[in-house]
C-alpha cells in the first residue's frame, strides 16, 4: 500500500477510527408497558396489512375458469 508524503486534508477523519474515548454513552433507557404494546400493535397491523394483500393479491391472479356453455346469443340456438 503507497503512503502519500504530502498531507492530506481532514487526515483527522481517517485517523478518527482509532481514537478511543473514554467517556462511555448513557445507559438506554428501558421502554415502558405502552411503547411496548403499541410497537408489538404496529407490527401486527404491518403484518395482517402484509398477509391480506397476499390473500387479495392470489385470488386476483389465479386464471378464470371460462364458462361451459359458449357465448352465442339465444337467437342462433334455434337453428
Amino acid at each position: 500500500m503507497f503512503r502519500r508524503s504530502e498531507p492530506v486534508p481532514f487526515a483527522f477523519v481517517a485517523e478518527a477510527d482509532r481514537f478511543r474515548s473514554n467517556v462511555t454513552p448513557p445507559p438506554r433507557e428501558r421502554l415502558g408497558t405502552a411503547q411496548i404494546a403499541a410497537r408489538s400493535l404496529v407490527g401486527l397491523t404491518v403484518v395482517a396489512g402484509l398477509v391480506g394483500s397476499l390473500l387479495f393479491g392470489m385470488s386476483a391472479l389465479q386464471p378464470h375458469q371460462a364458462p361451459a356453455k359458449s357465448q352465442q346469443s339465444e337467437a342462433s340456438e334455434g337453428r
